[in-house]
């Protein structure tokens, strides 16, 4: 007997159920932001946007190009909302990127893989977060028109975040992914 080699093809870019799925995902990180942001009155809002392009980026495992557009349509999608202008377009990218990379990296180890929604998510969400908070502050340093409010409030709200999004994403990742028929185990 001959040994069989089982040939994986490798993906040559989202298809339009990928793409779908990141529309719905990030509309409904959209309205998630807009009610229960709507909650907090801190100057700056969780933002659960994040939560929703991990989630899809856990799925879809897109090649880090992608996985960096969804988070430039994640920043531009924020823009909607009132906030710092413009600063989302480069934290959001950033965010999915460094998901992105998290969820590629070869490890095997059976907790890592149920663990990895969680740990990944809270790492990106810290990544988008203290990029925005890093670029809100050069931006009010160099004078533009942008109000600072204090490091230990925005880290607060970012840890927070952070912890809610991981949550979120972990809870949401296995019954999404089986509702797609996207299998069951990495």
């Amino acid at each position: 007997m001959e040994k069989r080699l089982v040939q994986k093809n490798k993906k040559a870019g989202l298809t339009i159920s990928d793409v779908i799925l990141v529309g719905v995902l990030l509309a409904t990180g959209a309205v998630l932001k807009f009610f229960v942001g709507s909650m907090f009155n801190a100057g700056m809002k969780p933002n659960f946007i994040i939560a929703m392009y991990c989630l899809a980026i856990l799925i879809i495992k897109p090649r880090l190009s992608e996985a960096i557009i969804i988070g430039i349509i994640a920043g531009a999608i924020c823009q909607v909302f009132p906030g710092t202008p413009y600063i989302n377009i480069i934290s959001e990218p950033l965010g999915a990127l460094v998901m992105a990379l998290l969820i590629s990296l070869p490890i095997k180890f059976r907790a890592y893989s149920l663990l990895k929604p969680v740990l990944a998510t809270f790492l990106s969400t810290l990544a988008s977060g203290l990029t925005y908070l890093g670029v809100l502050y050069i931006a009010f340093y160099a004078g533009a028109d942008v109000k600072a409010i204090p490091f230990n409030m925005f880290s607060i709200i970012i840890l927070a975040t952070a912890l809610a999004n991981a949550v979120i994403v972990q809870i949401l990742y296995i019954p999404v992914k089986l509702a797609l028929g996207r299998g069951r185990d990495d």
